[in-house]
């Protein structure tokens, strides 16, 4: 009986893959100038003014002055600790992003429901739902200053007519003036809401609808079991950035109310900017600002956390 052996590899352990060199990492400097375009607005207009705002606060700057503007650590967030009228504002802040965007979604998931139904028309009606998405927030409120307006707004006109009343100045009512501001923000950002919903419904199979369907559940039990359940993780995601964005407000409520009446609709943006531009206290204003920030950089973490740990 004859043997054979198997005849040796050439070069020995040289031909494994795991003593092959290892490549060398590419390094295409040339990529940083794509990235460019996109990386110098944002340093110069958003990194840029919030390091300035931020050493802004430990400073004691002020306008119309001329001596030098002086170092003074965190007595701005010092006095800022015991300003009751920050903090009234920081509560009527509360009060209009919860009363913002708790009826903000409702609304939007109502009108979303309805336009996700093969309706006729649908294209139209989801076109019109958007056009407050479109307007820009000076005009919105301009337009709804008419809309209040105490003689000649449509408001007023209605109650007229509908023997309510001789109408009200709602905009400059203790009593109306917050709820009626509520009432145009929940108006200007419901479309953005409805946007994000009517598309996470679309994305839903509609097979589990018809077996749901099938299987004799009603509207409501398809709802609780098969829409929301799939609707949740987007619905989360715009309910919590509303309500940052709502809390973060300026534009708006500048313009239907300046603040007023006596503080009512003063949210702390508005309380920054009257600091800064109408009593010149830059380096107060600067450390409203940094709370703020910080207030939002804690919320975005809480709902980045929450999110991490649902993808988990």
């Amino acid at each position: 009986m004859t043997s054979v052996t198997a005849p040796e590899r050439s070069g020995g352990r040289a031909g494994r893959p795991s003593d092959r060199p290892a490549p060398r990492p590419r390094t295409d400097h040339g990529a940083w100038f794509l990235v460019l375009p996109a990386l110098i607005p944002i340093l110069l207009l958003s990194v840029g003014p919030l390091l300035y705002g931020i050493a802004l606060a430990f400073t004691d700057a002020q306008s119309g002055r001329t001596r030098a503007t002086q170092w003074v650590g965190t007595l701005n967030f010092q006095d800022l600790l015991h300003d009751t009228l920050f903090w009234e504002s920081f509560r009527i802040g509360l009060l209009w992003a919860v009363g913002v965007t708790v009826p903000q979604f409702l609304l939007a998931l109502g009108l979303a429901l309805l336009l996700d139904q093969r309706l006729r028309f649908r294209w139209l009606a989801r076109a019109l739902a958007i056009v407050p998405w479109a307007m820009p927030e000076v005009v919105v409120g301009i337009m709804w200053r008419l809309v209040y307006h105490p003689d000649a707004g449509i408001l007023n006109e209605t109650v007229r007519d509908l023997g309510l009343g001789d109408g009200r100045d709602w905009l400059t009512s203790l009593a109306t003036a917050l709820p009626a501001v509520i009432l145009v923000g929940v108006w200007a950002g419901m479309p953005q809401t409805t946007v994000a919903l009517l598309a996470g419904l679309q994305n839903t199979p509609r097979e589990l609808h018809e077996a749901a369907a099938l299987d004799g559940a009603g509207a409501w039990r398809r709802f609780r079991t098969v829409t929301w359940p799939a609707l949740r993780p987007v619905a989360l995601a715009i309910t919590a950035l509303n309500f940052i964005w709502n809390l973060n407000s300026f534009a708006l409520v500048y313009v239907l109310t300046s603040g007023g009446p006596g503080g009512r609709t003063r949210l702390p943006m508005l309380f920054a900017y009257e600091e800064a531009f109408r009593y010149g206290q830059f380096g107060y204003a600067a450390a409203m600002g940094c709370v703020m920030v910080a207030v939002i950089s804690v919320l975005l973490a809480v709902h980045l956390a929450s999110r991490l740990k649902g993808d988990e």
